[in-house]
């Protein structure tokens, strides 16, 4: 496609941001719909994120994706904050258009309902549901607060600092008027294995066993994984953690973070372009993102 004066500009910011799929997602939706745009990564480095917010507001780049570590320190920088992404208290697409008062960019949080579609697709239902969270960082607020939300039964987050698993419950549980969300320290899982008949639905949300650190879990206890139903591993590299092999081998389905990348960019696109991406269209940039993984 040629660029010309007409060419719409997205991107995404970060730092690290040179290793993401997001440009590989935005360009082949775009050549899909036909759409004239193009999708640029901007690295970001410290100290320049209220700079870079500003700088992109006025070159007229017409959305953006934040990613790590400005999902929340963009914040203070946005004219308007989507409900949901100003309850978990982090962002990670920027939106000009209906919100485009002369004054920046409206916020959203599209890794929920990416999440949220990734896990439909895959035949997973939190709806009464009871699901145990690993990881009290911004991944497991956020994911905590989408259990809350899509009617999970309970919602055990699992946190080694059990002050800060407390503080994300004691946030969702007030957001929701109801008491969801119970907050416990990791060594304390074998509590909730005792006299248990039905199996949990488990969501891997931290950072361990990210390549290249693959042979390592946030929990390796069989006696664990033996009441796994689903488990869901928020990373895709590798395509197969750990954390999915001790579910898989004691007899749970497990899946990886991809489809949560993919309907992410899905939902971001759609929130920029006004279109309404196929099933056709996601299956076939799904293979493109898992054969890229693959090679």
């Amino acid at each position: 496609m040629e660029i010309n004066g007409k060419t719409k500009v997205y991107g995404i910011i970060g730092n690290p941001v040179e290793h993401t799929l997001s440009p590989l997602i935005h360009g082949t939706l775009a050549d899909a719909y036909g759409i004239d745009m193009v999708y640029v990564p901007f690295h970001v480095t410290e100290g320049q994120l209220e700079a870079a917010i500003k700088g992109a507001y006025g070159l007229k780049i017409c959305g953006m994706n934040v990613t790590v570590p400005y999902k929340n320190a963009v914040i203070p920088f946005l004219a308007e904050i989507d409900r949901t992404a100003k309850a978990v208290g982090s962002v990670n697409t920027l939106v000009r258009g209906e919100y485009d008062k002369g004054s920046g960019f409206a916020g959203y949080n599209t890794d929920l309902s990416g999440l949220w579609r990734a896990m439909n697709e895959d035949g997973i239902s939190i709806k009464e549901e009871e699901v145990i969270l690993l990881g009290a960082g911004g991944v497991g607020r956020a994911v905590a607060y989408m259990c809350a939300e899509n009617g999970a039964k309970k919602v055990y987050l699992l946190n080694r600092n059990a002050a800060k698993a407390q503080e994300v419950a004691a946030m969702v549980n007030g957001v929701h008027g109801k008491d969801c969300v119970s907050a416990m320290a990791l060594d304390e899982y074998p509590k909730l294995l005792t006299g248990r008949e039905n199996r949990y639905v488990v969501i891997q949300c931290t950072s361990v066993g990210l390549a290249p650190k693959s042979e390592e879990a946030v929990l390796e206890d069989g006696d664990f994984y033996h009441y796994v139903k689903f488990g869901y591993d928020l990373i895709y590299t590798p395509w197969e953690t750990k954390f999915m092999k001790l579910v898989t081998a004691n007899g749970g389905t497990a899946f990886n973070g991809l489809k949560m990348l993919l309907y992410q960019g899905v939902e971001a696109f759609e929130l920029w372009t006004g279109s309404r991406v196929k099933k056709e269209n996601t299956d076939k940039v799904y293979q493109i993102l898992k054969d890229r993984l693959l090679v």
